[in-house]
C-alpha cells in the first residue's frame, strides 16, 4: 500500500495531521538555523569586551557588539550604551534587552509545542470517528458482517492515531531539544550580564577616582 493510499484510508483527519507535520518541520529547521547562526564562543567574546573596557576603548567594544550575532552581544551593547548611568538604569537596560532577546530565541516555540500536543489528538479524533462509521455500518447490516470486514474498518480507523503519534512524538522531541538550546543561551546571558554590570561599575568607579586625583 502506497503512502497516498494510507492517507486516503485515513480520510479527512489526515489533512490537519499532514499540515501539522509540514509546519513542525519548517519551524524546527528555522529555529535550528537561527540558533546555529548566533552560536559564538561566549567566553572569548566577554573577555574581548572586558579587555576593551579596561583600556577605555568603549567605542570599539560597542562596535564589536554590533558586529557579533547573538543575545549576549545584544545585552552587552545595551549595558555599554548606559555605562554612565546609575546602576539601576544599567540593570534595567540589560533586563529589557534580555527580554527582547529571549522573545527572539523562543519565536514560534509555542506553535511547535501546540503541534506536539494536538497532532495525536487529531489522530485520536480520526480513530473515534472511524470506529463510529464502522459500527454504524455494522448496525445498518443488522450485524451480518464477517470479521474481515469489521477488522478492515477498525485498522483504517487506527491509521489516524498512528499518523498523529508519528507527527506528535518527533515534534515533542524537537521542541524539547530546541528549548534546551534556548535555556543554555539564557543561562549564558544571565552570567554575562552580571559580569558586565560589575565590570562597568568598577570601571566607572576607577575613572572617578582617577578624575578626583
Amino acid at each position: 500500500m502506497s503512502l497516498f493510499d494510507i492517507i486516503v484510508k485515513g480520510r479527512i483527519m489526515m489533512i490537519p495531521i499532514i499540515l501539522c507535520s509540514f509546519i513542525a518541520v519548517i519551524i524546527f529547521v528555522e529555529r535550528y538555523l537561527a540558533l546555529r547562526k548566533i552560536r559564538i564562543n561566549s567566553r572569548k567574546f566577554v573577555l574581548q569586551v572586558k579587555n576593551l573596557i579596561m583600556h577605555n576603548r568603549l567605542d570599539e567594544a560597542i562596535l564589536l557588539c554590533k558586529n557579533t550575532p547573538g543575545p549576549i552581544a545584544g545585552i552587552t551593547k545595551a549595558a555599554l550604551l548606559k555605562r554612565n548611568r546609575p546602576r539601576d538604569e544599567i540593570k534595567d537596560a540589560i533586563e529589557s534587552a534580555g527580554q527582547a532577546e529571549i522573545y527572539h530565541l523562543e519565536r514560534y516555540m509555542g506553535i511547535l509545542a501546540t503541534i506536539a500536543a494536538i497532532a495525536p489528538m487529531f489522530g485520536f479524533l480520526g480513530t473515534v470517528t472511524g470506529m463510529i462509521r464502522a459500527f454504524m455500518q455494522l448496525q445498518e447490516r443488522g450485524g451480518n458482517v464477517d470479521a474481515g470486514v469489521l477488522a478492515g474498518g477498525i485498522w483504517e480507523a487506527l491509521l489516524t492515531t498512528a499518523a498523529g503519534l508519528i507527527v506528535g512524538i518527533p515534534a515533542l522531541i524537537g521542541y524539547n531539544w530546541i528549548q534546551a538550546k534556548v535555556e543554555h543561551h539564557v543561562f549564558e546571558m544571565q552570567e554575562s550580564s552580571n559580569e558586565m554590570l560589575d565590570l562597568l561599575l568598577e570601571s566607572e568607579a576607577g575613572h572617578e577616582v582617577q578624575h578626583n586625583a
